[in-house]
């Protein structure tokens, strides 16, 4: 059973400096446990900011591997690429610059090539079996979803992978499978905006089917941290379990 702390702040700009504090101490434990930290980041608008402030942040960033939770299967240097969003904002100066970056391989001639490929690479940069991350950090979507995993799609019912091929908003995507994201030691959700609110309520709905809002699959064994605005927020009566 699944446990969610949620914390909530009044603006954007302190939700950014409050993922970036997060993120940061979670960094900085791991990598006082471990040669190195191994992270997953979300892409989208939300978290940009974040990544921004997360970039100042002095840590050794030499020994951390980043990679991306999803991936729209789009060119490096397309504007609705991750990957770029990431190097414009965590990898562009700063300390975070000097974060090892293994993004999904999407120059491939297939999304099943890339798929396969990041799969590979995940196994050499995070071995396990599902491959455990100190971080994953993740979205959620106003339909339920979380990485790429939509609702209405076979990419939330993957188990026998640890990486598919996600369909959203008229994009092929590659993903994280529900078994990687739920093995890593700490799962940190950041939402914003009142679009989110319906989603949000649902996702800590402990009647709520994971069918539906595909992030409630998302089981990891420590508690899944809810960073939110109070837009995001802003339904009344909100659980904080389940």
């Amino acid at each position: 059973m699944t446990t969610y702390r949620l914390i909530v702040v009044d603006t954007a700009a302190e939700l950014a400096q409050l993922a970036a504090e997060h993120v940061a101490a979670t960094l900085d434990l791991a990598l006082a446990q471990r040669d190195r930290a191994h992270i997953a980041l979300a892409g989208g608008e939300t978290p940009r900011a974040a990544y921004q402030r997360l970039a100042a942040e002095h840590l050794p960033w030499e020994r951390v591997d980043v990679l991306l939770g999803d991936e729209r299967w789009v060119s490096a240097d397309d504007p609705a690429s991750n990957a770029r969003m990431l190097s414009e904002t965590l990898l562009a100066q700063g300390p975070g610059a000097k974060a090892r970056f293994h993004p999904v391989p999407t120059g491939l001639e297939s999304p099943v090539a890339s798929a396969n490929a990041y799969a590979e690479l995940l196994q050499v940069i995070c071995p396990g079996a599902p491959p455990c991350f100190d971080l994953i950090l993740l979205g959620l979507g106003e339909d339920g979803h979380t990485a790429s995993l939509f609702p209405g799609t076979s990419a939330p019912a993957v188990r026998d992978r640890w990486v598919t091929i996600g369909e959203g908003k008229g994009l092929p995507r590659i993903t994280l499978t529900v078994p990687v994201l739920s093995a890593a030691r700490q799962v940190i959700m950041l939402v914003s905006g009142a679009g989110k609110a319906e989603a949000l309520r649902r996702l800590m709905d402990a009647s709520e089917s994971g069918d539906r809002t595909p992030a409630r699959l998302v089981a990891p064994q420590a508690e899944v941290l809810i960073l939110a605005d109070v837009a995001a927020a802003s339904t009344a009566s909100l659980p904080f379990g389940s």
